[in-house]
C-alpha cells in the first residue's frame, strides 16, 4: 500500500493506493488487450481463409471455362476433319464407280463388236452359200437346217444340207 501527497494550492490530495490491486488491474488490462488482439487475429485469419477460398473458386471456375472452351474447339475441329475425310472418301468412291462403269462399258462394247464381227462373218458365209446354191441347178430340193450357238466368246452356226 502506498501513500502519496500532492499539494496544489490550498488543496491537499492524498492518494492511497493498494499496489496489489493496481498490479491486478494492469494484468487484467493486459489480458483484455491480448483477448482483443487474439479475436482480431482470429477474425483476420478467418477473413484470409475466406478470401483464399474465394480466389481459388474463381481460378477453378476460370480454368473450367477455359477447359470447356478448349473441348468445344477440339470437338468442332474433329467434326471438320471428319467432314473433310468423308468428302474425300465420297470423291474417291465416285471416281472408282465412274472408272468401273467406263471399264464395264468398254468391255461390253468390245464384246459386242466381236460378236457383231463374227455374226457378219457367218452372214457373209451364208450369203456365199446361198449364192452358190442359187446358181447351182439341182433337180432335187434340198433343205437347209441350221442352228446357232452363242457363248461368251463365240458365235457358232451349224448348217446342214439335207437332201430329201
Amino acid at each position: 500500500m502506498g501513500v502519496q501527497f500532492c499539494t496544489k494550492g490550498n488543496l491537499i490530495l492524498i492518494v492511497i493506493e493498494d499496489v496489489d490491486e493496481t498490479i491486478e488491474w494492469k494484468i487484467l488490462q493486459k489480458k483484455k488487450e491480448q483477448k482483443t488482439k487474439e479475436k482480431h487475429r482470429i477474425r483476420t485469419n478467418a477473413a484470409i481463409k475466406i478470401q483464399a477460398w474465394w480466389r481459388g473458386t474463381l481460378v477453378r471456375r476460370t480454368l473450367l471455362h477455359a477447359a470447356l472452351r478448349a473441348w468445344i474447339i477440339q470437338c468442332w475441329w474433329r467434326m471438320t476433319l471428319l467432314r473433310v475425310l468423308e468428302k474425300k472418301r465420297q470423291a474417291a468412291l465416285i471416281a472408282y464407280a465412274t472408272r468401273e462403269r467406263a471399264v464395264i462399258k468398254l468391255q461390253s462394247l468390245v464384246r459386242m463388236w466381236r460378236i457383231h464381227w463374227r455374226y457378219c462373218q457367218v452372214l457373209n458365209a451364208i450369203y456365199v452359200i446361198q449364192g452358190h446354191w442359187q446358181c447351182h441347178n439341182c433337180q432335187t430340193c434340198a433343205l437347209l437346217r441350221g442352228h446357232c450357238v452363242v457363248t461368251a466368246t463365240h458365235l457358232q452356226f451349224h448348217i446342214e444340207i439335207i437332201n430329201s
